[in-house]
């Protein structure tokens, strides 16, 4: 029996995927459920499982955009498992008879270019000898001999070559200049699109503060191991960024917003894009319902995303949606950066690395771990009021977390 493998719908709204790679060979024998392709969509990169055992025909080439049901390859199940096996015809050594063959046609056909290829120019005691007047020249621009070329008899370096002669200036020569093209997925393609169409569509501004991080390193310190011991994640500082943003949001619905039409949707829940780096690209999961959240909560759902993104296993609908993302640039060293907007969401959070750097404090300069933060935002819906209190609002949250965060209960915020 010959059946039709047909590609199935990744997730609503999308009607055409890219086969990225095969992961088996035409005449390949497959097992049930065995992984015979990765397809990428627009949203995701997904593994096409075999849906019986069987002989696999091929019926499309990697990089091929397929619509989705359509018939990408046929299994023939009637196919039998076949015995491990090895290659016939070869010697002793592993080779085949047909690279016997390859090997003597070679040996028998001549070199005629290399026959035919003239003897290098014989070399004297002169070549490359710079003669008294070029000497003079290339030590006024401290040129070596050995980088010239020598145009006098038997190559004496003359002084009109020592005159021509140009130094490199420290440029490099003789390196690989080599370029590779290589395609890139639907995934990142998709991505591009969206980040041109935010640039293009947008009234796209960023404003900018700094939070003293003091206060969560001294909580972290204190409870990140008793908080790891009870619930099996780390304490981390997304947490209290994305407790902070649902605060702000909460504070400035504005920024928890977006354009539909002619109109101004305003979220009364609050879905966190979190953006994290994929080994197919930058993916952005959802953390939904964050306002019901705890730290606990946040951070479980976090671990959770960005390992099913590592793994290649994030689905389309946990990347749907969302009407606030924050990004960090930090765990690749960024001191400050203008996060450009995830649309149709009109707010982005940027966190950047963490710097020790002297502030004034109380007339008393000090060192403090200190963060710069940027929010970039649709100022068409968003304007400077919100924009900047809104920050304002985050940077307080996290300069006081004890208070504004953790209502002064340490220990049941934690749930410790």
């Amino acid at each position: 029996m010959i059946l039709e493998m047909k590609v199935p719908s990744p997730g609503e709204s999308i009607t055409e995927v890219e086969i990225a790679e095969w992961l088996v060979q035409d005449g390949d024998y497959v097992e049930k459920d065995q992984a015979i392709a990765e397809v990428d969509s627009d949203k995701a990169t997904l593994e096409l499982p075999a849906e019986a055992s069987g002989i696999i025909t091929l019926k499309a080439e990697e990089g091929d955009a397929v619509a989705v049901g359509q018939v990408v390859c046929l299994i023939d199940t009637s196919a039998e498992a076949p015995a491990s096996s090895t290659f016939e015809g070869g010697d002793e050594g592993g080779n085949t008879n047909a690279e016997k063959d390859l090997a003597k046609d070679h040996k028998a056909t001549p070199n005629t270019d290399s026959a035919k290829a003239p003897n290098p120019a014989t070399k004297t005691y002169a070549s490359g000898t710079a003669s008294p007047a070029a000497k003079k020249i290339l030590a006024e621009k401290d040129m070596d001999a050995s980088s010239v070329t020598g145009t006098g008899k038997d190559g004496r370096i003359t002084k009109e070559d020592a005159v021509k002669a140009v130094p490199s200036m420290g440029t490099p020569t003789g390196g690989d200049r080599s370029s590779t093209n290589t395609k890139m997925s639907m995934l990142r393609r998709k991505v591009a699109e969206r980040l041109v169409e935010a640039k293009n569509t947008t009234a796209m501004l960023t404003t900018f503060n700094e939070v003293n991080m003091s206060p969560i390193f001294a909580l972290r310190n204190e409870y990140k191991e008793t908080f790891k011991a009870k619930h099996g994640v780390g304490l981390g500082f997304m947490s209290f960024f994305s407790l902070a943003v649902v605060r702000a949001l909460q504070m400035y619905p504005a920024v928890n917003s977006m354009i539909d039409a002619k109109e101004m949707k305003t979220f009364n829940f609050v879905d966190i894009s979190i953006a994290v780096s994929g080994p197919k690209g930058l993916m952005v999961p959802v953390i939904r319902n964050a306002e019901n959240l705890s730290f606990r909560g946040v951070e479980s759902e976090v671990k959770r995303l960005a390992l099913r993104a590592r793994d290649g296993q994030i689905t389309v609908d946990e990347m749907t949606g969302g009407t606030f993302t924050i990004t960090n640039g930090g765990v690749f060293g960024s001191m400050l950066s203008t996060p450009i907007i995830n649309p149709p969401q009109s707010g982005i959070l940027g966190m950047h690395n963490i710097i020790e750097r002297p502030i004034a404090v109380n007339g008393k300069v000090e060192i403090h771990p200190m963060m710069y933060v940027a929010l970039s935002y649709d100022h068409r819906i968003i304007d400077g009021k919100e924009s900047v209190g809104f920050l304002v609002a985050v940077k307080e949250a996290l300069e006081n977390p004890t208070e504004l965060l953790m209502n002064n209960d340490i220990k049941k915020a934690l749930e410790l």
